[in-house]
């Protein structure tokens, strides 16, 4: 087994906050100067005003008639229109001070807007960086030159060292243990014989290998990604803004009332009235503050969105596309279960391939070594170890040797059965052996996220129509995923390519949100309306890509961002639309002749402090599940950290019930019956039964009721039940042997014991302590 690079993001240092000037300071000057003709006014100065004032309109109109020139260029038209005329015309009809109003509004505004919506670079550095720049190639004399990848031609004969990247694709010469996430996203290595195909882009995790080049750097996989990503990229249209969406009708409607009124009364100054009260500052203030409010709650909840924009995307978002790997998995293998040959220590297996394992830097290996240790075992210092790509490591240990890694010649009857099993369950199996062949396997998966399903769920509620889940993983273990998280649709073995067509067959239907993490998923996320990495444990490629991080390795606080950016749009239209109504009352008495240009500014003023405080509202509420009190999530924690300890048990019960089925006449039988009954009398069942007292009633707030954990109550009841069945059977044992005519009903109550204990300890993971704020329970 080989080392596998860790790709992580930097460590960011910490900054001070600071003001960014180039956003608020054109808005002070405009308000300080308002000020200061507020000033000469007072003081009897009303030309200096006039002046001051009319300086601030005239600067306000001059970027305001920009920015509307521009967006008639492109053919687009939004709201600016309104406001430029308005500044207009209070100028000509010298209603300075109703012009400086508006210039402050306007001003707030804008720099509300800039604020919102500024938006970080998105120069795919990490998938360029990565990317590699040379290559060792085989000379004819047998030596070796590093070339410019460009350099590398179909045909050549290249060298790959331990860590290197794959530099163009090609065929192994030799056996290699290579990390291929970056191009199918799965963590697991693989494995590949000479004569195989591997793609660039991949990285070597075994000893150096040769590898015969079959397309140049520029026609090769990992070229490709980037490519991709980069024409996605360039590709993605800007995101128009809510407030321009609702000039299409209001612009049109204020010019019309305007220009009536003008023509009927032939007084321009009506006309200007209109205008003053019409500037649509709700749209330019109340709504920017909506969504500035909605970006300060997901980014307290760990989701960090890089513009406005995207968060009202993110509101409107119908479909929903998930990578499979570290996005609904945790994206690393971890020890699942331990299996001893008949007669054989699950412990004593665990302790050896452990101890060989401690030198090997392979993430299997680690895996192994970390699930030994959760189990407190002392580990030994091995000695005389050999790695072997491919094939695995070979030690010596207490003067024993112990091979771990693939299973070699005709396996036993009992590692047929680990074998299928493993299979039929999607898990990978390290076979722990020596001299006379293997006495023990270790299984190995990619869980579930405990939050998973909770999340999926949720995400239903808030208002996704549509949940795909995409994978280059096989058929059958996403099927496996998808059924358990309950998505709607499965896409497995998906290459980069295969997800960017995906993502954008869906876009083409509905506001598209893809979740990714790596560098494969760079080009899908760029190509959505909006992208989401997991930042906390993905590649900096698809963070930079994406218009959103988790900051945080918790699957739901998407959903926590799906709910808030839904409230905060909502919030942000209702504001918008109550402002535009009242304008238009307002525009009406204008047009009457009843409301002058100065007091339609100081009106609109009025209408923009109602719809702003209004806007506030987003910084509050939106979330549809309850908070969990600190007490609450301390007795989570607690119950949690003892599924470790239940599981343990869990593997006993298996194996006793397995070799009550198979040899229901050994000497052992008995004894691994009581000691596994003793254990589930022990540990099992207490841990039951305190949260039965303690959990359940704290948890009947948070959840509603006591009716969300009735189902779990009544798991209890069946987990004890099962357990004195098996007691009652142990009590009828006086010579110490079962009898044949009671094995199938034993048999029933240890298979059932394990079938009702796995399901309620993955509901509880999954409905219960998802609620707490760490990454819930060891699974």
């Amino acid at each position: 087994m080989g080392a596998e690079p860790r790709e992580c993001v930097p460590e960011r240092p910490t900054r001070r906050r600071r003001i960014d000037w180039r956003v608020w300071a054109p808005l002070t000057l405009l308000t300080l100067a308002l000020l200061l003709g507020v000033g000469f006014q007072l003081a009897g100065r009303r030309d200096a005003a006039d002046l001051v004032w009319g300086a601030v309109t005239l600067a306000a109109l001059l970027p305001a008639a920009w920015a509307m020139l521009r967006q008639l260029w492109h053919r687009q038209f939004g709201v600016d229109v309104i406001a430029v005329l308005a500044l207009v015309g209070t100028l000509l009809v010298r209603e300075y001070l109703a012009g400086a109003v508006i210039a402050v509004m306007v001003g707030t505004g804008r720099a509300l807007e800039g604020y919102a919506q500024r938006r970080a670079t998105r120069d795919l550095r990490a998938l360029l960086e990565r990317a590699p720049r040379q290559a060792r190639r085989r000379t004819p004399d047998g030596g070796i030159e590093v070339v410019p990848l460009d350099r590398v031609a179909a045909g050549d004969r290249l060298l790959v060292g331990p860590g290197d990247v794959v530099p163009v694709d090609g065929t192994v010469e030799e056996a290699a243990t290579l990390d291929e996430s970056v191009v199918t996203g799965e963590s697991q290595l693989v494995d590949r014989a000479e004569g195989e195909q591997v793609a660039s882009g991949v990285v070597n995790a075994g000893a150096g290998f040769g590898l015969r080049a079959t397309r140049n750097a520029a026609e090769s996989t990992y070229a490709g990604i980037v490519r991709l990503a980069e024409e996605a990229t360039a590709r993605k249209a800007p995101v128009v803004r809510l407030a321009d969406r609702y000039a299409a009708a209001f612009v049109p409607f204020t010019l019309l009332l305007a220009g009536v009124a003008w023509l009927v009364t032939g007084e321009f100054l009506r006309a200007v009235a209109v205008l003053v009260v019409a500037t649509p500052c709700p749209l330019l203030l109340a709504t920017p503050i909506a969504i500035v409010s909605g970006l300060s709650r997901v980014a307290r909840r760990g989701v960090l969105i890089r513009e406005g924009g995207s968060l009202e995307l993110l509101g409107r978002a119908r479909t929903l596309l998930m990578d499979k790997t570290g996005t609904l998995t945790a994206g690393r293998p971890r020890a699942s279960e331990v299996v001893a040959a008949p007669g054989g220590d699950r412990d004593e297996v665990l302790r050896l391939a452990a101890s060989v394992e401690q030198l090997s830097p392979h993430v299997l290996a680690a895996a192994v070594v970390g699930q030994a240790r959760e189990r407190g075992l002392r580990l030994a210092e091995p000695a005389e170890v050999t790695e072997e790509p491919g094939r695995g490591v070979t030690g010596r240990v207490d003067g024993r040797l112990v091979r771990v890694g693939q299973l070699t010649g005709e396996p036993p009857e009992w590692a047929r059965r680990i074998r299928e099993r493993a299979e039929l369950a999607g898990r990978s199996t390290v076979w722990v052996g020596d001299d006379r062949g293997p006495f023990g396997a270790i299984l190995l998966e990619d869980p579930v996220r405990p939050d998973a399903r909770r999340t999926v769920r949720r995400l239903r509620e808030a208002g996704l129509t549509r949940l795909v889940m995409v994978t280059g993983d096989r058929p059958r273990a996403a099927r496996q995923v998808a059924q358990l998280v309950g998505v709607d649709d499965v896409i497995a073995q998906c290459s980069p390519r295969e997800k960017v067509d995906r993502v954008r067959s869906e876009s083409g239907r509905a506001v598209t949100v893809m979740v990714g993490d790596g560098v494969n998923d760079a080009p899908a996320l760029a190509e959505a309306h909006v992208g989401v990495a997991m930042g906390a444990t993905g590649a900096t490629a698809s963070a930079d890509v994406a218009d959103a991080v988790l900051t945080v390795d918790r699957l739901d606080r998407l959903a926590d961002a799906v709910e808030i950016a839904r409230y905060a749009r909502r919030i942000a239209i209702q504001s918008a639309a109550v402002g535009m109504g009242l304008a238009v009352v307002a525009m009406v008495v204008a047009a009457l002749g009843r409301l002058p240009p100065v007091a339609g500014a100081f009106l609109q003023e009025g209408i923009d402090v109602l719809v702003i405080l209004n806007a506030l509202r987003a910084l509050r509420g939106g979330l549809r599940h309850r908070a969990v009190p600190a007490q609450t999530r301390d007795l989570l924690d607690r119950y949690a950290g003892q599924h470790a300890e239940v599981r343990e048990v869990l593997a006993r019960l298996r194996d006793t019930a397995d070799l009550v089925a198979t040899h229901p006449d050994a000497p052992e039988c008995v004894p691994a019956l009581r000691e596994v009954h003793r254990r589930l009398t022990d540990e099992v069942l207490p841990h039951e039964s305190g949260e039965e007292r303690r959990l359940y009633p704290a948890l009947a707030g948070p959840l509603g009721g006591e009716e969300a954990t009735s189902t779990m109550s009544r798991e209890h009841v069946e987990i004890n039940r099962l357990v004195d069945r098996v007691g009652g059977h142990l009590a009828q044992l006086p010579d110490g042997r079962l009898r044949p005519d009671e094995v199938p009903d034993l048999l029933a109550a240890l298979y059932g014991l394990d079938a009702v204990l796995r399901l309620h300890l993955a509901g509880e993971e999954e409905d219960y302590y998802s609620l707490s704020p760490t990454d819930g329970p060891p699974r």
